[in-house]
Parts: C-alpha cells; structure tokens; sequence
C-alpha cells in the first residue's frame, strides 16, 4: 500500500492573515505538524499543495528535499471550496492507496499520533479515520433539548462517559473512498483519540495565543527532560560567550567584551563534572588569554566545519550527541544546534538559530546568556538528583 501525507496551503486566510507561514513559538505554524508528520515515518511520500509563492519558498526552506511542493489551483482556495476539492484535485495527480490529510492548525499533533493511527487503521481494515479528543461537556440545541444526556437525571461528571469531538487534526482516507464519495470520510470509520489540549484548532487570534503558550512549555519541558543527561557542554564565542562587538584599541589591537557572571557558571558546571568546550571559527588572542584565565583546556579556535569537530570530540570523549548540549547564536551553529540532546541560544539570535533551539535564553549573548544557560542546567541536575 502506498502512504501519502497531504497538507493543503491556502494563502489567504480571513481570521488571521498568512496564519499558516505566521510564526508561531520560532516556528512557521505548519511546521510543526508537518515536521511530526515526516518524523512519524509513516508515509511513503509527503506533499504539500499551495497557491502562494511565498509558502512554498517557506516550505522548502524547512523541509528542503523532506517534501514535495505542487500549485494548487484557484478554484480549491476560494473561502467557499471545500478542503475536499483540494484533496480530489491532488488525487488527480498523485497515485495513492491512502492518503492523510494534514491540518496545519493543529501544531500539537504528534509522530506518536500518526504512527498510533495507521496501525488502528491497519488492524482494524478501516477506511477512513477521524482524530477526537474526550470530551465530558453537556451538550444541548438552541432548542433547548439536551443531545448527549439526560437533563433529568444529570450524571455526576466522573460518572459521565461524555463523547468524542472531531479535532480536525489529521484524517486517513482510502483513495476509492475519496473517488466514490468525494468525502474524507466514509465506509467503516474509525476514531484515534488525541490528548485534550489538541482540541484547540487555530481560527482566531486567541486560539493562537493559548497554543503557543502550550508549544513553549512542550520545548522547555522536553529540554529540562534530556538537560539531566548532559555530560558537556560546547559554547560558539562572538554572539554566545561575547555580545558579538568588535572593539579595537590604539594600536589596534582586537578586544571583545565577556561576562563574568557568565564564567562564574561555567566554573559550576565543571565543578558539577559536566565538561566545557568553547569553539570559534576566529583565532583571537583576546578569546585565547580569556580561555586561559578561565582554565578552559578545550578551547578549539579557527574551526570552519564546527560539526565534523563535534563529532570528533564525542568519539574522544566516548559520549554520544544526546549528551551534549551546545550554545550558538550563528548560522555557522546550526548544524549541531540541530544534532545535539539539547540547544540553547542567546535572546539576539539569527532567526534560523531561534527556531531550532529547545531553550532561547531570556539574555543576549555576552550578557549573561551562558550563565543563563548554566543555571538551568545545574537546577535540572540538582532536582534529578534529590528526587532519586
């Protein structure tokens, strides 16, 4: 059987203009469905349908080579046309057995919830399937007649076994379903329940609000999670260590700015047996008398490949790349920002290096961003090892 995961991209949305490529928690909004939707594994191919230029440079530069951008016809992107017309234009052009419609207004959605899906529908000879959340409210008709209870005998709500609502997050659907009934859903229909916050679709700005505090709180938790095994951690300098300013004098000589407080922290991380490396693509004698008052032996100055570098070192080391942790603020950091157990980066950031980070500090670089970076750290380890 042939998968394929399917996300429609209309550019203009009415409720909030260009939501679907707006920035949400340092991500574009269908990034982080569609990023859970590749990570999954669950289909074959990965497609995404636009009328917009704009949102298919800005699929491509997430997910450059991960998926495959198609033009998607005006008449499926007027504010009357049905998600279906799209997915029947697609099925045109694409050949599937299965396809799963992706909403991009549900970033909550997981791998775990793709993978879960597919064996329900596999196991179960399904033909298409639906994502809900529980749901324990009591529904009523502006009639005023109660739908999913008895208004006489009104049950205690941990007596209640309440219903299932629609999320909208992702459907499954067989292509003969979608050709004969020109529906999503149809045949035997199954239903994969998702947790209750996923129930939140983004339609209006204060939807927007709530999910993106529920996204921050998912990457600081999942940072604090994987901070309790970080065995090193390697530091970028200009931007990271330093505010990133060049400062010449009289004779001029190169001078940059570093933060005390910032190697207070690092002396605690050592002292804590978590190991410091401070790389640069520059040879600064400034950084280099700054690494030797510091006590930093693994100081790697005038490094263009930072990655190759990193792997080197954790094979020395005898670690793998889930132990370590990396601050960078460049594109010259991203590269491992992205293969690391945990990222971290100033507040002054490069967009790119903001997005791919578990833990954007609250300083910028050179201020106390690294000490930032320490403490959270050593407050992680220090709760793990209490609680054992």
């Amino acid at each position: 059987m042939r998968w394929v995961g399917f996300m429609p991209l209309r550019a203009n949305s009415k409720s909030i203009i260009e939501k679907n490529v707006r920035t949400m928690a340092g991500r574009p909004l269908f990034a982080w469905s569609l990023e859970q939707a590749i990570a999954s594994h669950c289909f074959d191919d990965i497609y995404v349908a636009t009328d917009s230029r704009k949102f298919r440079e800005t699929v491509n530069d997430e997910f450059p080579g991960a998926v495959t951008v198609l033009d998607r016809s005006p008449i499926t992107c007027t504010d009357t046309a049905s998600t279906e017309s799209a997915m029947l234009e697609f099925q045109q052009r694409i050949p599937f057995d299965v396809i799963c419609l992706i909403q991009a207004t549900s970033p909550l959605t997981r791998a775990e919830d793709f993978r879960a899906a597919k064996r329900k529908f596999l196991a179960e000879n399904l033909d298409s399937l639906l994502t809900a959340v529980p749901s324990k409210r009591f529904f009523w008709t502006r009639t005023g007649k109660p739908i999913n209870y008895d208004a006489t005998k009104r049950p205690r709500r941990q007596d209640f076994s309440g219903c299932l609502m629609e999320n909208g997050a992702f459907y499954l659907t067989r292509a003969k379903i979608l050709e004969d009934c020109q529906n999503r859903l149809g045949g035997r229909i199954g239903i994969h329940e998702m947790a209750a916050e996923t129930a939140i679709e983004i339609d209006e700005e204060t939807d927007w609000v709530v999910v993106e505090q529920l996204l921050l709180r998912q990457k600081l938790m999942s940072a604090r999670t994987r901070a309790s095994q970080i065995k090193a951690l390697m530091l970028d300098v200009d931007g990271t260590l330093t505010d990133g300013g060049m400062y010449y004098g009289a004779d001029g000589e190169a001078l940059k700015k570093f933060n005390t407080r910032d190697a207070h922290g690092l002396q605690l991380l050592r002292e804590h047996g978590i190991r410091v490396c401070v790389i640069s693509t520059e040879k600064s004698a400034a950084v280099e008398a700054r690494m030797k008052k510091l006590h930093i032996e693994e100081y790697h100055p005038g490094v263009q490949d930072k990655f190759s570098l990193l792997l080197e070192l954790t094979k020395r080391w005898g670690i793998s790349l889930q132990d370590i942790a990396y601050v960078g603020d460049d594109l010259s950091d991203l590269k491992c920002l992205t293969s690391v157990g945990n990222a971290f980066c100033p507040a002054d950031s490069v967009p790119e290096v903001l997005q791919q980070a578990d833990y954007v500090c609250k300083y910028p670089g050179g201020n106390g961003a690294v000490r930032e970076v320490c403490d959270f750290i050593l407050k992680v380890s220090t709760a793990n090892h209490l609680s054992a």
